[in-house]
């Protein structure tokens, strides 16, 4: 999942804060975060209840990992969603911060 671009995947970025929204059947799934230095803190995932076990949380995620390696930031996942994809990825653990 991580190799292949989401395009459907909307990142919006306004100096040190960050959203990465995904519209479904006209309600939208979101993750937050704040940059500190050089580490992507995501603070929250949220997706509505009508759209829940998609998938959806765990694509915005793994767009977010995939954006922070590229810019070589670590990760803090604050969310608990988010630290819980870590547990399930092991092999992307030497980002976390």
């Amino acid at each position: 999942m991580l190799d292949t671009p989401d395009d459907s995947i909307r990142h919006d970025r306004s100096g040190a804060s960050g959203r990465y929204g995904l519209q479904v059947e006209g309600a939208e799934a979101e993750l937050t975060y704040r940059l500190k230095e050089n580490v992507m803190v995501i603070d929250h995932t949220y997706t509505p209840p009508e759209l829940r076990g998609q998938g959806l949380a765990d694509r915005l995620v793994a767009r977010a990992v995939r954006d922070a390696r590229a810019e070589g930031w670590k990760v803090d996942p604050v969310c608990s969603y988010a630290a819980r994809w870590f547990e399930d990825h092991p092999e992307h653990r030497e980002l976390l911060a």
